[in-house]
């Protein structure tokens, strides 16, 4: 038996060519010259029945490395954490899941309430006064952060940490192209943003700086002594930090951040193949009317009841295109959401616990790694993630290790050879006890 999810009979076909004034479907292409036609048949397998088409895609689907049947000690932006089994049972109500844009406030009040909770706890996370709806990813928020700064103070150029990222620079590279903005990259020492370098790259032409907290390299940057000098010559001081992490770090708003941006992947969204994350842009008060993306407030009606709006847009959509701060033209709200009920779930005491874990168990795995041999490439203070070097090509032993059920650190080769035979290792607060023993093991294994 053959079936069709959207069936069309040759009648329709023939119906619908009739009404647009054609006789056949290859004279819908008249316009496309003959010469640059491709006239054989493409090399793809013949259709398969429904039946036998799920076979296929299941048995393919199998071969995926899942984290059920690995064990994962990879992070570098994404990280395996503990997800609350209540997140998939509220994002799964129709209510949410086709929700998108909730212009109408009389018919939209639990999305906007959900979204202004969101915008709530990354406030209370971030110590900043105001934070928008969600952002597509960490990665651009990080960007719009920069355009932001430089529309801010008319200065066109910015400075980023060499320890940011490697793809989150890329993508603020590639939007400051856009704009003509300068990008200039500040060295680091020892795994962290180098002050000295810092106060002599840093001018009165300068728009803004960026970091990451912690950074890349799992280092936890200086906030302290970086805001003077950046404020001093009124610059922006913006900040990329690990949601997670701000459970036992201070945040960056006590250090006298202007915008902070980050990912909240770490909560209550899974790492999938890489995406979709949900990104988070937080200001301060000064810049709330230039803050990207939708923003919920929260009001009364005319009977003095509770209730939620979408309001200050600064986007394109909603204001003059040449004062508009950004074109970002939707938001996460779903991925959002899963991050608000993972806070909620877990609590203001649930996420220092989550984090304590990170820092615990992280630092329990580098003392193994130092047991067995091995050298850390950065010592100092770090969260989840620390460099081991290795005598054998990273790309070798993680190999080896995927055979025997373990997904590896990330390899720092592919960021530039100055990293060479050097893995940057994440351990969450679900990995064990066993399973850190078991890697070190493994890896001392290989790596002889």
């Amino acid at each position: 038996m053959s079936f069709r999810y959207l069936p069309m009979t040759e009648d329709d076909k023939k119906q619908m060519l009739e009404t647009i004034g054609v006789n056949s479907v290859d004279e819908l292409f008249s316009d496309i010259p003959e010469k640059v036609r491709f006239n054989g048949r493409l090399n793809i397998k013949e259709a398969k029945s429904e039946d036998a088409l799920i076979k296929e895609l299941s048995n393919l689907a199998k071969k995926n490395a899942d984290l059920k049947s690995y064990t994962s000690f990879l992070g570098a932006g994404v990280y395996d954490h503990y997800i609350p089994s209540i997140v998939d049972h509220v994002l799964s109500r129709s209510e949410f899941y086709t929700a998108y844009t909730p212009y109408q406030p009389e018919i939209s009040q639990g999305e906007l309430q959900a979204i202004f909770e969101f915008q709530t706890m990354i406030c209370e996370l971030t110590g900043m006064d105001v934070a928008n709806s969600s952002m597509y990813d960490g990665g651009t928020a990080f960007a719009e952060a920069a355009l932001l700064a430089s529309g801010h103070t008319k200065r066109k150029k910015v400075l980023i940490s060499e320890a940011i990222h490697p793809e989150y620079k890329a993508v603020i590279k590639t939007y400051c192209y856009g704009q003509h903005i300068e990008v200039v990259e500040v060295p680091t020492k020892n795994g962290l943003t180098d002050i000295d370098a810092l106060s002599n790259l840093i001018n009165e032409e300068v728009a803004a700086v960026l970091v990451q907290y912690p950074n890349f390299f799992g280092r936890i940057e200086q906030l302290k002594d970086l805001e003077p000098i950046i404020h001093e010559h009124k610059a922006l001081f913006v900040v990329n930090a690990n949601p997670v992490a701000l459970g036992v770090l201070t945040p960056p708003g006590e250090f006298g951040a202007d915008i902070v941006t980050g990912d909240a992947q770490s909560f209550g969204i899974p790492q999938s193949f890489g995406g979709p994350h949900c990104g988070f842009f937080a200001v301060n008060s000064k810049l709330m009317r230039k803050i990207p993306g939708r923003l919920v407030g929260q009001t009364e009606d005319e009977d003095g009841k509770r209730g939620f709006v979408l309001t200050l847009q600064a986007r394109e959509q909603h204001i003059r295109r040449d004062k508009a701060t950004s074109n970002i033209c939707s938001n996460q709200a779903l991925n959002a959401l899963a991050a608000s009920v993972a806070m909620t779930a877990l609590g203001k005491k649930g996420i220092k616990e989550m984090a304590l874990l990170n820092v615990r168990k992280a630092q329990y795995a580098k003392n193994k790694f130092k047991e067995k041999g091995f050298e850390i490439v950065y010592e100092g203070s770090f969260f989840n993630e620390f460099i081991v070097k290795t005598k054998k090509p990273v790309s070798e032993l993680t190999k080896q290790l995927f055979n025997k059920g373990i997904i590896a650190g990330y390899d720092l080769g592919k960021v530039s050879p100055l990293y060479e035979n050097q893995m940057l290792v994440c351990v969450t607060e679900i990995r064990t006890k066993e399973e850190i023993d078991q890697f070190v093991e493994e890896m001392g294994e290989y790596n002889a």
